[in-house]
């Protein structure tokens, strides 16, 4: 088969998909990835081709998260971005236009994928890696966080998934009109259905050992287990960073990815690291788009090492615990290594990931960023340590090691046609 593959969104939005294009290939399979061309080298180092797509949103989106706090952030962000996901739809388009693909598999900030698997009389299958679609009434929609509501209000959460209609609408149904020649959605739809009433697959990418699978779920929701693309076992560090890891004892990692703070990350970058090699760490601290300043107030080189970004399945089993911010692929990564983890939340999914971090014993309570001082953190840090979350954390790293997320999700992949 040929699979296309549309999808959009951070670095770690883009890596398990790359994940998944590799086993389809080993698996006999021709797999495209669209996306943004800023991603073109991170796609085509796995052999994948690349289809192109436009990368002004990708451009917006990394100059603007280092200075975005918040939902209102968040917003201002979207309003900029209408035109450059206009711009994406169409590269969307034109791709299945060109590549023709038998399946499209798409992340749902692609808004025209569905759409276009319509027009083509395609099976498609919508994929991201958190229970974000489906309703239960095990918890609510990951966007509320941990919430105490009761298994009817934990479903009807779920109706958050109609904003994206009232959000876009107008945009997708001029493409669906102007472009496709099919008629328009309702206002008030969830997009997961297709026009048949029939209701759109989902591949869900997390691991039922970090989030039991419902017992409410249907048959078109498969937990398939998370994406990992191992192919990051055969990176090679630089001189400095392989000195830094061989000199001392295992450091803690931090790193925030593109959740910036504002005018105050140089302040909180101090008082993570000031705190951690007070209590007695080595630290790798990566800056990502700007989470965390390269700044580290003159603490000696031995003690911290700075970095970009790095491969997480590479260096996570070379550290003693990891402390991020909660994204999906960080937070597993994290786990599937075996490290306690702490997780400093800003928005979105993130309190979610904290919030079962903390419930399966792997690391402390979350601190949510705002929240984020001395006392709270170093407290954290000791707990850490803790004897009972280390093997809890080393349990759940081996079970996670042993699931095979991708030979999953490739058997509902060739299920559908």
């Amino acid at each position: 088969m040929r699979i296309q593959i549309n999808t959009f969104g951070t670095e770690g939005d883009i890596r398990p998909f790359v994940a998944l294009a590799c086993g389809l290939t080993a698996a006999g399979h021709r797999a495209a990835i669209c996306t943004a061309d800023g991603y073109g080298p991170l796609v085509t180092s796995g052999g994948v081709e690349h289809l192109p797509m436009d990368d002004t949103a990708r451009i917006l989106i990394k100059a603007a998260m280092p200075t975005m706090v918040g939902p209102a952030g968040s917003v201002r962000l979207v309003r900029r971005m209408i035109a450059a996901m206009r711009q994406m739809i169409g590269d969307e388009w034109a791709a299945a236009q060109s590549w023709e693909p038998d399946v499209i598999v798409y992340h749902p900030k692609c808004l025209g994928a569905l759409h276009i698997a319509e027009r083509l009389d395609l099976p498609a299958v919508v994929s991201l890696s958190l229970p974000f679609f489906t309703p239960t009434g095990a918890f609510p929609i990951p966007f509320i966080g941990n919430w105490p509501l009761g298994a009817r209000a934990n479903r009807a959460s779920y109706r958050f998934n109609n904003v994206t209609m009232l959000a876009y609408g107008a945009m997708i149904n001029n493409f669906r009109r102007q472009t496709l020649g099919l008629s328009a959605r309702p206002r008030i739809d969830n997009l997961l259905n297709r026009d048949d009433g029939s209701p759109v697959p989902i591949l869900y990418s997390f691991s039922r050992h970090i989030v039991p699978v419902p017992d409410d779920y249907p048959g078109h929701a498969h937990v398939t287990g998370s994406w990992f693309d191992d192919r990051a076992a055969a990176w090679q560090p630089s001189p400095d960073l392989e000195h830094f890891l061989a000199a001392g004892d295992p450091p803690v990692y931090v790193g925030f990815g593109s959740m910036g703070f504002g005018r105050s990350s140089q302040q909180r970058t101090e008082l993570l690291l000031r705190t951690l090699i007070d209590t007695g760490h080595r630290v790798i601290m990566a800056t990502g788009w700007g989470g965390l300043t390269a700044t580290t107030g003159g603490i000696p080189a031995d003690q911290v090492q700075v970095v970009e970004s790095i491969p997480h399945d590479w260096l996570f089993p070379r550290t003693r615990a990891v402390i991020h911010h909660g994204g999906a692929g960080t937070t597993v990564a994290g786990l599937r290594a075996g490290r306690p983890t702490l997780i400093c939340p800003v928005l979105g999914d993130q309190p979610f990931w904290g919030h079962q971090v903390h419930r399966i014993g792997a690391g402390p309570a979350p601190i949510p960023q705002r929240r984020l001082d001395r006392d709270r953190f170093e407290a954290a840090v000791h707990q850490l340590a803790d004897d009972r979350i280390r093997r809890n954390a080393a349990d759940l790293g081996r079970l996670i090691q042993a699931e095979d997320g991708i030979a999953k999700a490739i058997a509902v992949i060739e299920e559908l046609r």
